[in-house]
């Protein structure tokens, strides 16, 4: 019999939806996972057996092939341990077929299964909602612990799963879980605590090239001598910002959590890829809200170098160079 639940891989700062097919047929005994799986996802087969054995289930004893579509799509990571279990479990008629196939026909599955069948933490959360509630996706399967995060983003109920076990009472209806509930109030605006822009006495012509580009989201290059005021003028940027809208928050959210899982350590890695599904980090932060700080960077001669070839060729260049504002002849802080 053959299953089919969907889950995601995060390509940069966006989700990709991933179909994750389950064919549980005659044969000799094994599991096969094709798709472009990593070595963790490879993993994910003794992990899953184990899981569905301490949960109370039957791993199939014939031949289980999982197939990660789009096949041309690298996959990494633990993610899809739960929709593969899962998608055995729909497969080998362990769960029924006719209530599952309705809930997870609109549905995304994601979390990393320990042996017990306890869910993981599962990285990346905020953009694989987001692409369900751009599917048109009305649940979304998710680890217990990631439930809070996974709520901030509007359009999808949330459904947070303890374990494998309780996942599979939930669909037969012998134990539901409700939707996580976001019962928090939205938080006020807090109050700018950093430096205000009315407070920087002189530099008018600089203040006012940074009004312009705030007001026009454009890019601004400041240069000159230390002690010039560059610093403090950058801090005050954000005095001069609009409060940033719920999607907007979530954009930059996706930034840093990118940010803590690919920390940068040399200049290549600021421009290079980090692999296939990882952009680099200039890449990145392109978009990044309300504003991206680089301090006497540019006074390095590998980052200008660096630079200079991503961004010369293509639109960026223009915007970059039309918008920037220059103080004096640049020199290092």
């Amino acid at each position: 019999m053959l299953a089919k639940v969907y889950s995601c891989a995060v390509v940069g700062l966006d989700g990709v939806l991933v179909e994750v097919e389950v064919d549980v047929g005659t044969g000799n005994r094994g599991t096969v996972v094709v798709g472009l799986p990593d070595a963790a996802v490879q993993e994910s087969k003794e992990r899953v057996r184990s899981a569905i054995r301490n949960s109370g289930g039957k791993f199939p004893h014939g031949r289980v092939t999982v197939n990660l579509a789009p096949a041309d799509l690298k996959k990494a990571g633990p993610t899809y341990d739960l929709p593969i279990a899962l998608g055995i479990l729909v497969a080998s008629k362990q769960v029924p077929a006719g209530a599952a196939t309705d809930e997870l026909a609109d549905a995304l599955v994601v979390g990393e299964l320990s042996l017990d069948g306890v869910l993981r933490h599962t990285p990346g959360i905020i953009p694989m909602l987001s692409l369900a509630a751009s599917k048109g996706m009305r649940h979304a399967y998710v680890p217990h612990e990631d439930a809070a995060a996974a709520a901030l983003v509007d359009g999808v109920a949330v459904v947070p799963v303890r374990t494998l076990a309780d996942l599979v009472n939930h669909l037969t209806g012998e134990a539901p879980i409700a939707p996580y509930a976001n019962g928090a109030a939205p938080p006020e605006a807090a109050p700018f605590t950093g430096t205000d822009s009315a407070e920087v006495r002189g530099q008018e012509h600089v203040k006012h090239g940074l009004e312009v580009a705030a007001a026009g989201s454009h890019n601004v290059r400041m240069s000159g001598p230390p002690g010039s005021g560059k610093t403090l003028l950058a801090r005050a940027l954000p005095s001069i910002l609009p409060a940033m809208t719920t999607a907007e928050a979530l954009e930059v959210t996706k930034v840093y959590r990118y940010r803590d899982n690919h920390p940068l350590q040399s200049t290549d890695v600021h421009f290079a890829s980090n692999g296939p599904n990882s952009p680099g980090a200039a890449s990145v932060v392109t978009g990044c809200r309300p504003s991206l700080w680089l301090s006497a960077w540019l006074s390095n001669r590998p980052a200008k170098e660096s630079v200079s070839r991503p961004l010369v060729p293509d639109a960026f260049a223009h915007a970059w160079g039309a918008s920037r504002v220059d103080s004096e002849p640049e020199s290092p802080d």
